[in-house]
């Protein structure tokens, strides 16, 4: 989740769909670079241990652009091998 933001934060689009699950990932991805993403709290998560091949992160991710804003989201993902890939994620309520 932490490699994602900083992704976003930094324009990577490329970074995103690498790390997106085939399954759900979109043939392409247009960043809006007028957001700033600064900052990144991670509210909670469930399984994503060692062991584990699903997880969740809970997160609200705050940026910057012709407004201040906050994205709160549960995301899902899975791990193939030794990566982890973001499947899709809900807007969280607060």
């Amino acid at each position: 989740m932490r490699s994602r933001f900083s992704a976003f934060a930094l324009g990577d689009a490329e970074y995103l769909l690498a790390s997106w699950h085939p399954s759900t990932r979109p043939a392409g991805l247009e960043l809006d670079p007028g957001l700033r993403w600064y900052r990144l709290d991670i509210v909670g998560t469930t399984r994503g241990g060692i062991l584990d091949e699903v997880g969740t992160v809970h997160f609200r991710a705050y940026f910057k652009g012709d407004a201040i804003g906050v994205q709160e989201e549960d995301s899902r993902f899975v791990r193939e091998g030794r990566r982890w890939f973001y499947v899709d994620g809900s807007t969280a309520t607060v």
